[in-house]
């Protein structure tokens, strides 16, 4: 099985020769890392376990069967799917509190709760988004906190709220949404072992086998703007949307 898992989604890069995508998470403060570690936790209260976005209903369709076919849906969703647009959103929404530009934070803060293509996958980002706001604003105080409660008194998409909590903490918007990134892929994969199933062992080598992907993903979003946001694939909004007719399901998306 793991001979059939590595040919089919590629040999790891060892990271002591490939340097290319540095991101700049080697530098990062043990004060930051401590708290992006904290804040996405599978500890922290935000309920990111009770959802699949779509991926529970590509598993019972049989688009998702393997280590190899998640793996690729991963990818794809990196890429040019909804990972990526929370990827672009996360980086406009960091910049905006660095820069103190209420407006910029306004225009992600709107777009990241249209831009969402189901009724679930709204619930999915809206919820977390308020639970990570809430539980930060009691925990991890700022002043980036307080202002954006001020500047926006809507919906909160989840990549939005980690990004304001980030920049507030002075937390560089690089480490961040690596960060981010890696922890929405773990989330991801830990759905896909329990609904494929897969061994936790297969799990990890998904995991490590999108490293590159979630790097080259970080450079893109932080290169992109509002303007240039968007996605290609249709297949995984397909799935958010007909997750909600499922006859049995374990994922609240």
């Amino acid at each position: 099985m793991a001979t059939a898992i590595t040919t089919a989604i590629g040999m790891i890069p060892d990271p002591k020769l490939d340097r290319s995508h540095s991101t700049g998470v080697e530098t990062v403060s043990a004060t930051a890392l401590y708290r992006l570690m904290t804040w996405l936790s599978p500890a922290y209260p935000v309920g990111a376990f009770s959802y699949s976005s779509g991926l529970e209903w590509a598993v019972e369709s049989g688009d998702v069967n393997d280590a190899a076919s998640l793996c690729d849906w991963l990818d794809t969703m990196l890429t040019m799917g909804s990972t990526w647009a929370d990827a672009v959103l996360f980086a406009n929404a960091h910049r905006a509190v660095d820069e103190g530009d209420d407006d910029l934070l306004r225009r992600a803060t709107e777009l990241a709760a249209a831009l969402v293509s189901s009724k679930e996958r709204l619930l999915e980002t809206t919820a977390q988004g308020r639970a990570f706001i809430d539980a930060s604003r009691n925990a991890w105080p700022c002043a980036a906190i307080d202002r954006f409660a001020a500047v926006w008194d809507g919906a909160v998409a989840y990549p939005v709220a980690v990004a304001v909590t980030a920049a507030g903490h002075g937390i560089a918007l690089a480490p961040a949404l690596n960060a981010y990134l890696a922890a929405a892929i773990a989330n991801l994969v830990s759905a896909g072992v329990r609904l494929i199933p897969l061994g936790q062992s297969d799990g990890q080598r998904v995991i490590a086998a999108l490293a590159a992907a979630v790097e080259t993903a970080d450079g893109r979003a932080m290169a992109t703007s509002l303007d240039d946001i968007g996605t290609c694939a249709l297949r995984a909004d397909m799935a958010s949307m007909r997750h909600e007719t499922q006859y049995t399901r374990l994922f609240r998306s």
